[in-house]
């Protein structure tokens, strides 16, 4: 019996015209398994555009119905016990992240390949043996996670032009038996991970994925000897080199046609190359931004963060760095940034769905930082203009500022923190960063703390981005961000803007000129480790900060 009772939640959605709605962890489950499923009042909540529900392996099915929330953007259905999606998953039109990770599904839907705003996929952790054919069609398309399944093949539209966008393909731990030369038409394709496959051949097309920063083909037993070992030493550089001569000499192999017509290719690219690298050197005498990278190793008193096992069942990724050279004391300048800040939060992380964003001040962080959860009524934090309090007031006091906002201007959208309660709905633990001294500095994904709020007169940032999708979603905005960081502090160099011009200055005005005009920005590499010391990640690496912008330069 569908008992309304069971779900105060969708009544509350229903009635104050809410966007968001999340069913998490056993609570939810309990009352999936007494319902016999979800409530079939949920498909009546046209107006969500965020939908979760997630570790509830009761959930067996997803009701047809699913097609009436038309203005679904995501829809995150992981952990559960999924055995089938309904095919009308097709007529969600809007929808842009899909994740259906970590259920048993065997086979996907065909209506997937209608999705056409469609820009992350994730199906990994399921037994599915193929894809459907047609996924060229989403278009937008520009993160697969396809990893530990049974997949034995791609399709054969699967490598298009069509799919430009294209960054981040996740294969590992399946049964891919063959990569086709077709993959350069992937021209996007800056991550491939095929690493436990049955490959035994890496065609040397590759190499002419231009963007191609990162590939893991580990635990392939490839017939080339020397390419495996290669491989197994993760040299992606000389790996692509090596296919590169490879290609070569294939040529050589099949003809003076193909041969003469691949040179035409390779004449043209060379050209193309030699007229970007003219362009280049016209902007580099523009004053091209750069961002020169700091080594851990050159930093013996390098913060470092230690990342809690807990954390992997709440918002399990981070990756920190440390900023020098950003001019925040000049006009607008920390304006801007702010600015620019809430729309990569808007944007690229999805409204923070799919990533967080924070920033502190150096000189206020007491180190080291530990990457925890704690339960809401334990986790204490000065919020940003307020005064400490538990999590639980914190969320209080703003569903109590929501509902008074909406009253106030007779509308059923929010802004500010308000727009972000939903996220937290059903969770048991909430993730946090922690300084030495037992302080929340960060609690993700509501705020940081006033302890640690950047100013005006802030020197030195540390940049946290946690995310619950992947490691690799948390480097891609933290790139966003810093190239952000460049255009705004070459924008502020070249304007030369008086100091506290917007009335937030911390200090007497400086005249235009006085300070520092370089737009160079320092990142400092951070380290994050588990409890035992074990290194998990260190922002940047070699593999990050690959930016397509052309004016921007990063020194290593």
């Amino acid at each position: 019996m569908d008992d309304m009772e069971l779900w105060p939640e969708i009544e509350k959605v229903a009635i104050e015209k809410r966007r968001e709605l999340v069913f998490q962890g056993a609570a939810f489950d309990e009352r999936i398994s007494l319902n016999g499923g979800l409530s079939s009042a949920i498909y009546t909540l046209k107006l969500l555009n965020y939908l979760e529900v997630s570790q509830c392996p009761s959930l067996t099915e997803i009701h047809e119905d699913i097609q009436r929330l038309t203005n679904l953007q995501s829809l995150i259905l992981c952990r559960n016990k999924l055995a089938s999606i309904p095919s009308v998953v097709g007529q969600l039109r809007s929808l842009k992240v899909l994740d259906l990770s970590a259920n048993n599904l065997s086979v996907l839907p065909e209506g997937i390949t209608q999705l056409k705003e469609l820009n992350t996929l994730n199906v990994s952790c399921n037994i599915l043996e193929v894809l459907p054919d047609g996924l060229s069609q989403c278009t937008r398309l520009s993160t697969i996670n396809i990893s530990k399944n049974n997949i034995t093949a791609f399709p054969a539209d699967f490598y298009s032009e069509k799919l430009d966008l294209l960054s981040t393909l996740v294969a590992y731990d399946n049964s891919i038996e063959q990569l086709s030369g077709d993959v350069h038409k992937l021209a996007a394709l800056k991550m491939l991970d095929l690493s436990n496959n049955k490959l035994k051949e890496i065609p040397p097309e590759l190499s002419d994925c231009s963007k191609l920063k990162e590939i893991n083909f580990k635990g392939n037993k490839l017939s080339d000897k020397r390419l495996e070992k290669m491989v197994n030493g993760c040299q992606t550089k000389s790996i692509l080199e090596y296919l590169r001569g490879k290609g070569k000499g294939k040529q050589g192999d099949e003809g003076a046609d193909a041969d003469g017509g691949r040179k035409a290719d390779k004449g043209k690219r060379q050209q193309r190359k030699k007229k970007d690298k003219g362009a280049e050197d016209e902007v580099e005498e523009l004053n091209k931004m750069v961002v020169r990278v700091l080594h851990v190793s050159d930093t013996p008193t390098a913060l470092t963060v230690t990342v809690s096992s807990e954390v992997k069942d709440v918002r399990p990724y981070l990756v920190c760095c440390i900023v020098r050279g950003m001019n925040l004391k000049s006009g607008n300048a920390l304006k801007r940034f702010l600015v620019a800040q809430t729309k990569l939060h808007d944007d690229l992380c999805g409204k923070r769905t799919i990533a967080t964003i924070a920033t502190h001040d150096v000189q206020l962080i007491k180190a080291p930082l530990v990457y925890d959860v704690k339960p809401p009524t334990q986790l204490k934090v000065v919020s940003l203009g307020r005064k400490e309090m538990t999590a639980v007031e914190l969320i209080r006091h703003l569903q109590l500022e929501a509902d008074e906002l909406r009253k106030q201007k007779k509308r059923q959208n929010v802004t500010g923190l308000h727009k972000y309660l939903q996220l937290l709905q059903g969770k048991e633990m909430y993730p946090c960063l922690v300084d030495s001294e037992g302080h929340v500095i960060s609690f993700p994904p509501i705020t940081n703390s006033e302890k640690t709020k950047i100013k005006k007169t802030t020197k030195e940032l540390f940049l946290e981005v946690t995310s619950a999708a992947s490691l690799q979603t948390c480097k891609d905005v933290m790139d966003a961000l810093i190239v952000k960081m460049a255009e705004l502090n070459k924008f502020t160099a070249e304007h030369r803007e008086e100091a506290g011009s917007d009335g937030e200055g911390d200090g007497p005005q400086e005249p235009a000129g006085s300070s520092e005009t370089s737009s160079e920005l320092i990142v400092q590499q951070v380290r994050t480790v588990d409890q035992d010391g074990n290194l998990k990640v260190v922002y940047p690496s070699k593999t990050d900060l690959c930016s397509t912008i052309s004016n921007l330069t990063v020194v290593w």
